[in-house]
């Protein structure tokens, strides 16, 4: 701790050095990427920039987001995780546009989780794992476009049935969590059991590298499965009676010519 108990002093982030660290994604959308960048408090100068479609403030040491935050009104991907937040801001639930939200492994409680977050009704996935939370707000439920809720590695005893039954599910992680009974928890994952190891990316979410990673394992396997289906083995002797045949005959010709005048 440096003098007077303040913690370490973060790096400063001006106007000039946010705009630099702005990049376009493969599918033509800007991204604000300021992650591992030691920052220990929001940078209010980055609201200038409010245009961007997607944000990451990750792997930092900021503690408080601002109410401000929701002036990013065409922010579709939100990326906190790793910082030492304990508070939701109560104005995220006017960020609408929302698709992505990451703010695990931080030091939100259940109480740092404002019931506006039951707005962001076009949020697809939500990570919340490596937290302090020991329930979850059942308002979650609403969140009918929900694909993905990562809730694991905190205090949960049990999950919302309404979070559990959402329609468009495909993967709810409560892994290390301290249910009463191990039986208990499956019993939350159960309608996606099926989905326990995948998960699933729309391609505009990922980076032009990954794509094109995904895309050559996936003429990978194309190329495997096209070998698999081939036309019926023909036989090595199919001219012939019996794969012998031919050394008999030869040697029946050798007998004729060797006894013939």
């Amino acid at each position: 701790m440096a003098k007077g108990g303040k913690g370490p002093k973060g790096k400063k982030i001006t106007f000039n050095v946010a705009k630099n660290c702005i990049k376009i994604t493969f599918d033509g959308k800007k991204r604000l990427d300021l992650s591992k960048m030691g920052i220990t408090t929001f940078p209010k100068c980055i609201l200038r920039l409010n245009d961007v479609d997607e944000l990451d403030l990750s792997r930092n040491m900021i503690k408080k987001i601002p109410d401000s935050i929701s002036k990013f009104q065409n922010l579709r991907w939100l990326d906190l995780h790793s910082n030492y937040i304990d508070r939701l801001p109560e104005s995220i639930g006017q960020m609408t546009t929302l698709l992505y939200l990451n703010v695990s492994n931080n030091r939100l409680t259940a109480n740092g989780l404002p019931v506006e977050l039951n707005q962001l009704k076009n949020i697809r996935t939500v990570n919340l794992g490596l937290n302090h939370l020991d329930s979850v707000p059942t308002t979650l439920g609403a969140l009918k476009e929900l694909h993905e809720v990562g809730l694991h590695d905190n205090l949960l005893n049990s999950v919302p049935t309404s979070i559990s039954k959402l329609p468009k599910l495909k993967k709810l992680n409560t892994k290390r969590n301290p249910f009463p009974k191990a039986e208990e928890a499956d019993t939350f994952i159960d309608t996606i059991k099926r989905m326990e190891n995948l998960y699933l990316v729309d391609e505009k979410d990922l980076c032009g590298t990954c794509l094109r990673k995904c895309q050559q394992a996936r003429e990978k396997l194309n190329k495997i499965k096209n070998m698999t289906v081939t036309a019926p083995k023909r036989a090595i002797f199919s001219n012939l009676v019996s794969p012998n045949s031919m050394a008999k005959g030869s040697q029946e010709d050798w007998r004729i010519r060797s006894t013939s005048p």
